[in-house]
């Protein structure tokens, strides 16, 4: 019955299931669209995330149960019991990875499925590559970027979960630029010649995959330089490669839902690339070529000593305070104290207290880590105060709690002329009236420089686990 013949259009005839896949396809890709829409907000998000899903859920089936090769043959039907298995087989790991993983562990997890995204896309270039038509320069350039920047992506977002998890270190060293330059023109280079080269394809089998190797060992080498300040850019970076990388899969199967989404992907990976490496006043080529790390202050230059303050005297000074501003960063991930901080909150107001949340575009591990970790613990959105907004009214704060966030507060990007993140724009904690800094001890941060603001005779500190210090914070309060 779907064979039916619908119509002809240039002499193409088309038969009632391909019009069916091809209408799923513009519905899968509107569902995209609204999601994409939807996560923009957290309060939506979750919403959005299902509309996605349902896309590609729709994406999928149409193309399992109606998508014919060249001879009229439904593949998917015929193999539909190593497709059902396969992803029944990744459904079950992807639950049971996403169900165990912990907020702080949130941005390895982003990282490690971006790479599986990226691997997907080579894999599928690479496979496809001997099917290609030498002669056809599009079908060729869609493959060979395809591999190449899908291998850019795998291997880069390993090298980056492994440094979001502590397992690889930074390297720094100042020939690794000039070895960056040596693999990117060895790729370009190889790249261009598989492309225009018009040689059988059954010859330039070891090209193809000394591509691969050579791209694999690029994506590495690319991450490894970059420091750890920088991770939130690299990470939307990668994003968007893999959607490239998608988009390029799409174009081989001439696969409409495959283009879209990688599209949409691809793109809102480069806006939010641009809008991090805005927010750090940098340049993209700054971010890639000189990471943040190193340099600035050491403990000796600091000028000034370490003041404490007691759980007592905290709890008074927030307590009997109009305004207070909660700036939090990686430390309350690690911590887990995003529901006994939404506690706090809610007892403060309790007394007449104004709090909010300033939100630094790149505290934390990734885009967007703190708004999702304060969302869980349901915290009201428009609790969430963005750095441009908040910074106006620091000198009016009565008292400023930063816990766990270090280089978006440090003084340092104002002062000091030779630090790593001068320039870079941060929430003005030190203008406010009072500064109460939670931290284990005194850890420099993720960029690897002292903080200025520890230092301030305004600043006082208190040691501890911030789920610990907050809890008896909240005990405190309750008895005054």
């Amino acid at each position: 019955m779907m064979d039916t013949i619908l119509g002809t259009i240039n002499g193409v005839d088309f038969t009632i299931g391909e019009t069916i896949l091809e209408l799923s396809y513009l519905l899968s890709a509107i569902f995209f669209v609204v999601g994409l829409k939807l996560l923009s907000h957290p309060e939506s998000a979750r919403k959005g995330n299902f509309y996605a899903a349902g896309g590609m859920l729709l994406a999928m089936i149409t193309t399992i149960l109606l998508h014919k090769n060249e001879s009229g043959q439904a593949i998917g039907l015929a193999n539909i019991g190593i497709i059902t298995a396969t992803i029944a087989a990744g459904g079950l790991v992807g639950s049971v990875i996403a169900r165990k993983v912990k907020m702080t562990a949130m941005p390895q997890l982003v990282s490690f499925f971006n790479a599986t995204g990226g691997a997907a896309s080579a894999l599928v270039a690479l496979l496809e590559y001997p099917n290609a038509d030498p002669s056809n320069t599009g079908s060729m350039l869609v493959t060979i970027l395809g591999l190449i920047i899908g291998s850019i992506a795998f291997s880069g977002s390993m090298i980056a979960y492994g440094k979001l998890d502590g397992k690889v270190g930074d390297l720094t060293a100042g020939y690794m630029k000039y070895i960056n330059l040596l693999f990117l023109i060895l790729v370009t280079v190889t790249g261009t010649w598989l492309v225009v080269s018009n040689t059988p394809v059954e010859e330039m089998q070891w090209a193809i995959y000394s591509l691969f190797a050579l791209t694999l060992v690029y994506g590495i080498l690319f991450v490894m330089p970059i420091g750890g300040a920088d991770m939130p850019v690299v990470i939307s970076l990668l994003n968007s490669f893999t959607g490239i990388a998608a988009a390029m899969a799409g174009f081989i199967y001439n696969n409409q839902a495959m283009i879209l989404g990688g599209i949409l992907v691809g793109a809102a990976g480069s806006i939010l690339t641009i809008l991090m490496v805005r927010a750090m006043n940098r340049s993209l080529v700054n971010v890639l070529v000189g990471a943040f790390g190193g340099g600035g202050a050491s403990a000796d230059q600091v000028q000034g000593i370490i003041k404490e303050i007691s759980v007592s005297d905290a709890s008074i000074l927030l307590s009997y305070s109009q305004s207070v501003v909660i700036v939090p960063g990686y430390g309350l991930a690690v911590a887990q104290a995003q529901h006994v901080c939404h506690e706090l909150d809610n007892l403060l107001e309790g007394k007449g207290v104004q709090v909010r949340y300033a939100i630094h575009p790149v505290a934390g591990r990734m885009p967007g880590h703190m708004n999702v970790l304060l969302a869980e613990a349901d915290v009201p959105y428009d609790k969430l105060v963005e750095m441009e907004d908040i910074n106006p009214d620091m000198p009016n704060t009565d008292v400023v709690i930063v816990i766990g966030a270090n280089d978006v507060v440090n003084p340092a990007a104002d002062d000091d002329p030779s630090s790593p993140i001068y320039g870079m724009p941060i929430i003005r904690t030190h203008e406010a009236k009072n500064i109460i800094v939670m931290k284990r001890g005194m850890g420099k941060g993720y960029a690897g420089i002292e903080n200025f603001l520890f230092f301030n005779d305004k600043t006082r500190m208190l040691f501890g686990n911030a789920k610990d210090s907050i809890q008896k914070l909240v005990t405190e309060i309750k008895t005054l």
